[in-house]
C-alpha cells in the first residue's frame, strides 16, 4: 500500500475553541497488507472538523450508526459548552443575573471541575473565567479586531476574571453566578470531546482507533497493518506544514498549542490568541508551540494552554515538577530550539 497521510484540520478556530496546531499522520507504511481494511469518516463540529479512523470493525457494527451516534454526542457537547451558541448552557450561565444558582449537565460539570483543578494547580495561569479577555482581544464570538484594546478596556475586562469567584456545588451540579463571570472552555472542551468519542468507540468493542477533532488527537491500539499510530508535530512557522517531530503515542492523547496561526498584528506587534489571565494580555515570549502527551485529551488540551501561558522557563519547570510528557519549541535568533521532558522523549520516533 502506498504511504498516505492523515492531516489535521487546523482552519479557523470558531465556536470559542482555540486553534490547535497538531499535524496528525496516519502513515501507512509500504509493508502494510494490501487486504487491510481501514474505515475513516468525519464531519464538521466546534468550528472545525472531526475525523475517526478505525483499524477494525467488529461484526455487527456499522459505520453509518457510528457516525450518527458520534454526531449526536458532539452536538450535545457543543450545545453545552459553545459560547457561539446563544442558548447553550455556558451562554445562559454567562448571561445570567448576579446571585443565581445554575444546574449544569454532567459533561459540563466534568469539564468545569477539570478546569478549576488546572486553575488551582497553576495559580491562575489557566482560568476558565477568561472569557471577557478572549472577547476583548477579538478571539471570541464578539468578532475579530485589528487594534489592541486600550488600557482602560483591559482593566475593565480583567476585573471580571477570576476563577476563585466561582462557587461550585458538586453534589448538586450547581454553579453560582456572582455577576459578570463569563466562562470560556475553549482551552479544554475540544480535548474532552475527543475523550468522549474515544470512550464511545471502545464501548462499541472497537480496540484500534484514532480520533481527531481540529488537531486534538487520541489513539488506541495499532493501525490495520499492526504498526503503531504515528503523529507528527508541526514546525511552528505560519503558512507552512513542515513536520518537526514524529511520535508514537500508543494509548495516549496529544494536544499542541501554538501562537503562529491565530493572531493579529497592530503597529508592528503580533498578538497571540493565547491570553495570560494574570496580565490581561496575549502571551509575549519566545515559546512558539507546546505539545503534551497525556492519557486524557482533555488534560493534554488544558495543559498545552497552561504551559503556553507560563512560557519556556516556567513551563519547563512546571512540566518537570509534575512529570508531564511535554515538548516545547522555542524561537531563537537562528531558528528553533527544542526542550522536552524525559517522559516525552520515550514516545519519539527514532530517526536515522
Amino acid at each position: 500500500m502506498a504511504e498516505a497521510m492523515h492531516l489535521p484540520h487546523t482552519g479557523k478556530p470558531g465556536q470559542g475553541l482555540r486553534a490547535l496546531f497538531l499535524l496528525v499522520l496516519s502513515l501507512w507504511l509500504a509493508s502494510c497488507s494490501q487486504s487491510a481494511q481501514v474505515y475513516s469518516f468525519g464531519g464538521p463540529t466546534m468550528g472545525t472538523t472531526w475525523e475517526v479512523t478505525l483499524a477494525e470493525l467488529p461484526a455487527g457494527v456499522r459505520v453509518k450508526q457510528l457516525r450518527t451516534d458520534i454526531e449526536v454526542l458532539l452536538t450535545t457537547i457543543n450545545q453545552q459548552m459553545s459560547t457561539y451558541i446563544e442558548d447553550s448552557d455556558i451562554s445562559r450561565f454567562n448571561q445570567a443575573d448576579a446571585g443565581t444558582w445554575h444546574e449544569v449537565p454532567p459533561d459540563f460539570a466534568r469539564v468545569l471541575e477539570a478546569a478549576l483543578a488546572l486553575s488551582q494547580r497553576s495559580d491562575g495561569a489557566f482560568d476558565p473565567t477568561i472569557g471577557p479577555l478572549v472577547n476583548l482581544w477579538g478571539f471570541g464570538p464578539t468578532g475579530h479586531r485589528d487594534q489592541a484594546p486600550a488600557t482602560e478596556e483591559r482593566d475593565a475586562a480583567r476585573s471580571r476574571v477570576g476563577w476563585q469567584r466561582l462557587q461550585w456545588d458538586a453534589a448538586n451540579r450547581r454553579l453560582w453566578q456572582p455577576g459578570g463571570i463569563y466562562l470560556d472552555f475553549s482551552a479544554i472542551a475540544k480535548g474532552y470531546a475527543v475523550d468522549r468519542v474515544g470512550e464511545y468507540l471502545s464501548g462499541q468493542g472497537i480496540e484500534a482507533w484514532l480520533v481527531d477533532i481540529g488537531g486534538e488527537v487520541r489513539t488506541r491500539g495499532n493501525k490495520a497493518d499492526g504498526q503503531p499510530w504515528r503523529i507528527a508535530v508541526e514546525r511552528p512557522v505560519a503558512g507552512t506544514r513542515e513536520i518537526n517531530t514524529v511520535v508514537r503515542p500508543g494509548d495516549m492523547a496529544m494536544a499542541t498549542s501554538g501562537d503562529y496561526r491565530n493572531f493579529f498584528e497592530d503597529n508592528g506587534h503580533s498578538f497571540s490568541h493565547t491570553i495570560d489571565p494574570r496580565t490581561a494580555e496575549p502571551v509575549n515570549h519566545r515559546l512558539a508551540s507546546v505539545t503534551v502527551l497525556h492519557p486524557s485529551c482533555m488534560q493534554a488540551d488544558g495543559l498545552a494552554t497552561l504551559l503556553t501561558v507560563l512560557g519556556p522557563e516556567e513551563g519547563m519547570a512546571f512540566a518537570s515538577r509534575h512529570d508531564l510528557a511535554v515538548l516545547l519549541i522555542v524561537r531563537e535568533e537562528d531558528g528553533f530550539r527544542e526542550l522536552m521532558t524525559d517522559s516525552f522523549r520515550r514516545y519519539m520516533e527514532e530517526t536515522d
